[in-house]
């Protein structure tokens, strides 16, 4: 089954072709990005896509569409995050892209953004991972995970993403006062959410997603992305510390040049090392793995496991890709085979853990 999933994010709008069936892991075909910085322009209009932008939007997914039609896709899934969801004039443009491409472009919640990366993570690093606990930061949000099964016991959202950051707080290169008050502000937005996740069992695992935590690891020393998928990459908070020393004091360009940064995204580098920084701290975290599969690879799953064996939904050979959403995937919270935390909440010692979990985190 070859399927498409086309990735409307807050900077490049992502399409990756893989060939997939029940029960095996998603093989990529092919990949193409388009920089549109959605939610810089959103930003730049009071909250809305203006017409030349919802009009370079659609033609973008439009050739999208056209792209994973060439590449025999039997499926397109289309789906939105942060940017979209943000977006006061939403409806609206999803409606003349839905009338003028045929494609539906589900608008994800951010827990289910969350969920879904989640689920990504444990099906890579399987159950011997134990109680993981997931980071992923993105353009516009900071998704946070933690649980033992395939659907996490507690999966948040918050508008706290790299190019939020840099666009709302910090100047290019940022000023060291900046850079305080940057800290100081998202240690205040986190501690609430960390102290849900620290009612929770302790991570046996701590693991990232994104291209954000990706460039912060190739930055610290781990293996640039021609070594492989499969080989092991680490961010330490020291060696984060280091360099946010280091970054803070140089502009976007010149942070372009560094290997394993893009110049679509080396504008919101430092905001993201600092996003970074600040959750990895709000959890008392030291270190952590990057995850190679992320929120793409999560709907790809998800929408496997709602095939049946090989009576799944695909089309024949020379029909046209049916273009949708996310329909077929509904929230993995509402998938699971038991009922949730908040269903089976039994208070053990008065900590409100199962005690399968293990022991809680030190404080």
């Amino acid at each position: 089954m070859r399927l498409g999933v086309l990735d409307v994010g807050s900077n490049t709008v992502h399409l990756l072709v893989v060939d997939a069936h029940r029960g095996a892991h998603p093989t990529p075909m092919t990949s193409e990005k388009t920089v549109l910085r959605l939610a810089e322009r959103i930003g730049a209009h009071n909250g809305r896509l203006s017409d030349d932008d919802a009009d370079e939007l659609i033609r973008t997914i439009s050739e999208a569409r056209d792209s994973a039609v060439a590449a025999g896709c039997d499926e397109l899934m289309a789906f939105a995050t942060s940017a979209i969801r943000d977006a006061d004039n939403a409806v609206e443009v999803l409606e003349r892209l839905s009338t003028e491409t045929g494609v539906e472009l589900e608008v994800l919640p951010g827990e289910d953004e969350a969920r879904y990366t989640f689920l990504a993570a444990r099906r890579w690093y399987g159950w011997s991972a134990g109680n993981l606990l997931l980071l992923d930061i993105g353009g516009g949000s900071l998704e946070m995970a933690l649980g033992i099964d395939e659907h996490p016991d507690l999966a948040v959202s918050l508008p706290l993403g790299a190019g939020r950051m840099s666009r709302t707080m910090l100047k290019d290169p940022p000023k060291q006062d900046e850079i305080k008050k940057a800290r100081d502000w998202l240690e205040g937005q986190l501690a609430p959410t960390a102290k849900k996740f620290r009612k929770l069992a302790r991570p046996d695992r701590v693991v990232a997603s994104s291209k954000t935590f990706r460039s912060l690891a190739r930055l610290t020393g781990a293996a640039p992305s021609s070594a492989g998928q499969r080989v092991s990459r680490t961010l330490t908070d020291t060696g984060l510390r280091q360099l946010l020393a280091f970054i803070t004091r140089m502009s976007s360009s010149d942070l372009a040049a560094l290997d394993g940064v893009s110049s679509a995204r080396s504008h919101q580098l430092v905001g993201g090392a600092l996003v970074a920084e600040a959750a990895m701290k709000a959890l008392g975290v030291t270190e952590l793995e990057i995850c190679p599969w992320a929120l793409r690879e999560g709907v790809i799953l998800r929408r496997l496991d709602h095939t049946n064996g090989d009576s799944h939904t695909a089309f024949k050979s020379g029909v046209p890709v049916r273009a949708g959403g996310t329909e077929g995937l509904v929230p993995a919270q509402e998938n699971a085979s038991g009922p949730t935390r908040d269903e089976t909440e039994a208070p053990v010692d008065g900590t409100g853990l199962r005690t399968r979990h293990g022991a809680r985190w030190e404080r």
